[in-house]
């Protein structure tokens, strides 16, 4: 039996609007107390601090809903062009701290606690990171919702509502050790189920080719085996202007809870087996695809996140314009965030297609004027592949659309350059090989009318490179834009003392328009100034001291220079380098050569991805070096190192106000963008980087004077490529020599024989990729720059100062201003907060 979805109007006023909820700190503590007490059940003697958050995130959250609702009628009633950001990734990180500052209450909801005998502080520590993403794209991601409702863009974010995050890294014995990231354990208060708007999609089975009673040929998609997509809405506030836009998450449900036949006959686990196969899907962020089951749970998840989606849009479109999508690609654009949901481009033509009735042309014209790809790595292992026989099993109907596709296409590229057949082969969206393979970069591509990159060099390699054949048949399409981040949260948010001191002497506009925040550059030669913002830095350096010591149990001492590096372990991302500076201070220290020294204090954190050996092994090694350091007399306080656990949002809202060098050190042509070097310069640490990435831009914005460059460029690393003789490097270097003999000897391994030879083979060898060994002794000088700068208390302050003051770039406002701009015209909708 069918239960249709029953749909009510409501048209009493007392209903469907309520009076504005007061602000004032009498009604947060009533509003408080109701649900500590009636809502979640506790009383006088209720200790437990989880109780206390929810009490808080629950009285905030209604502020919240009453803008949302406002929002979503100014979004339907305007009949407004709306923007779709598609992402695997959400790195949202905590909410409650945020949605206190985009409202404007944090002041009033800190005396309403204090008057409650509650520290606002404890409630915030309570929250735990939402567990929606990994690293940079799923935090940029994030900003952009920031930005979008900030700029009041109507645009909603659409992910997947995993239960379990990444992994919880622990270090056991110098080694990464993943335990699960059971984020939703106390569930998620920011979060509001919406089953009305359940889809299902489809999975295995075949096409059935049919005709209609007009005679029309037509496709369907039977014998599936379907799964339930069932969205959580949650509100994405912009600051302080009564926006709230709406990042839905899609939960994997299956069609029945369990099989009632099975059970009565003995068979539990069977009969629910299909349920916990759909639950699957969205139960972990980032399966290990090592293995073949890894691999298709991981294609599951892309097309499911994009079906759902997809579907959920088109339905609303239907019911608003009764089936009439002559104006749809005017009214929509889909943003594809990496290759990850590629598999929009096929799953909107069967929309099309199969459920709303058009022929090929008239739907792939809507495709190709709604979707735009972006693109976040230069490296070619890293822009994902399918085996044709495992999507052909697991998706036939899209795979029968992607061939289409790529027929059309190939004769398109035909016709440009006619019996050019390596250009074709080098851009069919499908591989040959043995195992034929969906190039899903390529299908975006397709099937986009935009593709841009993320940094100024990293767009022209595209072009020039990566996707050279596509650029010279569609160069009108690619285009640059590069990343930023949020304000809010990684200055105004996360580092208040420097927030308040900015504020005082510019104002507070900077904190909705950053570029504003280059004033204070004229307050870097103010010796006043400057004292004030040293003890701003000296304070944050205390709170990193003070996680270091809890997390590691390593002492910083805040008068060192703090040299900072964390992000994902990535051998291109060069954490190796950085390891190896450190041993080369070491190797010093031990021969005494400290004349001039500059007591450095070293973090690195991230996390490798569980099947990734030689990131693993890159922990395993920083983490013997920091304990043969750390433990040495002889060093002392000259030099520490520690490897921070479970690197997170939350963590490097305490790391960067408190950094003063910022290492970035990917090896150039590598790093598409990066956006932790952003949030670094956006809280006054000084550059250390390649020129790679955004990092060339924040140097054009800063000047030359106020970063540390070194290295080889991308040119220079390409030439490389056929003379690379890291052997001979070190011959002619001596420290890199002892460097790498304190590595071979064992020093650093003693009961552990061997245990880093892959490291030192790869550093060793002739085909590393990284060019380890080419940047060591100029990263070596760059350093040795850095240490002289720094002992320069006010030098290094008035770099500080500029560094901070240059950041207004590398706002997402900025960046989502030229999405807008140049992709997705959509019209900014001020929200009435006055009815």
């Amino acid at each position: 039996m069918v239960h249709k979805k029953k749909r009510i109007s409501i048209n009493s006023p007392s209903l469907s609007e309520l009076p504005p909820l007061s602000l004032e700190v009498p009604d947060l503590i009533n509003d408080y107390r109701h649900y500590f007490t009636y809502t979640l059940g506790q009383n006088k003697y209720s200790h437990s601090v989880k109780y206390f958050y929810k009490a808080l995130a629950l009285t905030v959250r209604d502020r919240l809903m009453e803008r949302w609702k406002k929002t979503r009628y100014g979004y339907i009633e305007s009949h407004c062009k709306q923007g779709y950001y598609l992402s695997l990734e959400f790195l949202m990180g905590r909410a409650l701290g945020n949605a206190m500052l985009n409202i404007g209450v944090t002041d009033t909801v800190e005396e309403a606690m204090h008057e409650l005998g509650i520290k606002l502080e404890d409630l915030v520590e309570a929250e735990v990171d939402a567990g929606l993403g990994n690293g940079g794209l799923g935090r940029l991601a994030a900003c952009f919702l920031d930005s979008c409702a900030t700029l009041q863009l109507p645009v909603m974010g659409y992910g997947i509502r995993y239960e379990y995050g990444m992994f919880r890294q622990c270090i056991v014995d110098g080694r990464q050790v993943e335990e699960p990231d059971h984020w939703l354990r106390d569930g998620n208060p920011w979060e509001q189920e919406r089953p009305e708007f359940t889809q299902r999609v489809r999975f295995e089975g075949y096409s059935e080719h049919y005709r209609t009673e007009g005679g029309e040929q037509r496709v369907r998609w039977v014998g599936s085996r379907d799964v339930l997509a069932v969205p959580y809405d949650i509100p994405i506030p912009g600051y302080r202007n009564g926006t709230v836009n709406t990042l839905r998450l899609w939960k994997a449900a299956a069609t029945d809870a369990f099989d009632l036949g099975e059970f009565n006959a003995g068979g539990y686990a069977e009969s629910v087996a299909t349920k916990n196969e759909a639950e699957n899907i969205s139960m972990v962020l980032y399966p290990n695809d090592a293995s073949e089951n890894g691999k298709v749970l991981r294609l599951r998840q892309q097309y499911f996140l994009a079906s759902a989606s997809l579907q959920d849009v088109v339905e609303r479109w239907v019911m608003v314009n009764k089936g009439n999508f002559s104006d749809f690609a005017v009214n929509n654009c889909f943003q594809l965030n990496d290759t990850h949901p590629s598999c929009a481009v096929p799953e909107l033509m069967r929309i099309l297609m199969d459920d709303q009735g058009m022929e090929w042309d008239q739907a792939w014209g809507i495709t190709c004027r709604t979707m735009a790809y972006t693109n976040h790595t230069l490296l070619p292992e890293a822009l994902e592949k399918w085996p044709l026989p495992l999507f052909g099993q697991l998706l036939p109907r899209i795979l029968e659309i992607i061939l289409e596709i790529n027929a059309r296409f190939i004769a398109e590229v035909s016709s440009h350059w006619p019996g050019d057949t390596d250009r074709m082969r080098r851009m069919s969206i499908i591989e040959e090989g043995a195992v034929p393979q969906v190039r899903m970069a390529y299908l975006a591509i397709v099937g986009s009318f935009s593709v841009n990159g993320v940094a100024a060099l990293h767009s022209q390699l595209l072009a020039q490179g990566l996707f050279r054949d596509f650029h010279e048949l569609w160069p009108h399409k690619f285009n640059n834009k590069t990343n930023g981040v949020t304000p809010r949260r990684w200055i105004a948010r996360c580092n208040p003392d420097l927030s308040r001191l900015v504020s005082e002497k510019i104002g507070d506009g900077w904190i909705a328009d950053l570029q504003q925040i280059n004033r204070i550059a004229g307050l870097a030669d103010d010796p006043e100034f400057r004292q004030r913002w040293h003890e701003v830095k000296q304070s944050n350096k205390m709170r990193l001291a003070a996680l270091v010591q809890a997390a590691c149990n390593v002492a910083f001492n805040p008068e060192a220079l703090f040299d900072v590096q964390v992000k994902r372990i990535h051998e291109y991302k060069r954490q190796l380098l950085n390891i190896l500076h450190v041993i080369h201070l070491y190797d010093r220290i031990k021969r005494g050569d400290t004349a001039g020294w500059t007591d450095r204090c070293v973090l690195i954190g991230g996390k490798a991805a569980p099947g990734y050996a030689m990131a693993k092994l890159i922990i395993k090694l920083i983490s013997n070096v920091a304990q043969v350091v750390n433990a040495d007399p002889a060093v002392g306080d000259k030099l520490k190192v520690a490897f921070l656990p479970n690197y997170s949002v939350t963590a490097m809202e305490v790391i960067c106000p408190g950094t003063d060098l910022s290492e970035q050190l990917s090896t150039a042509g590598k790093e598409a963008s990066g956006t932790g070097n952003m949030k670094f310069m956006m809280n006054g640490a000084v550059t250390i980087g390649t020129l790679d990435g955004a990092n060339i831009e924040i140097r054009e914005e800063v000047g030359e004077d106020n970063f540390f460059m070194f290295g080889l460029t991308s040119e220079q690393v390409d030439e490389q490529r056929w003379q690379y003789d890291p052997n001979a490097i070190i011959s002619h270097d001596d420290d890199l020599q002892k460097v790498m003999n304190l590595l071979r000897c064992g020093h650093f391994n003693l009961f552990e024989g061997g245990l880093f030879d892959p490291i030192i083979n790869a550093i060793c060898s002739p085909y590393d990729p990284w060019v380890v060994a080419a940047d060591f002794r100029s990263f070596v000088d760059a350093q040795q720059r850095v240490a002289a700068a720094y002992q320069d208390r006010e030098r290094w302050t008035r770099m500080s100062i500029l560094n901070t003051a240059c950041s207004g770039k590398f706002s997402t406002d900025r960046t989502i201003s030229n999405y807008n701009e140049e992709i997705w015209h959509l019209k900014p909708m001020p929200i009435r907060t006055g009815e």
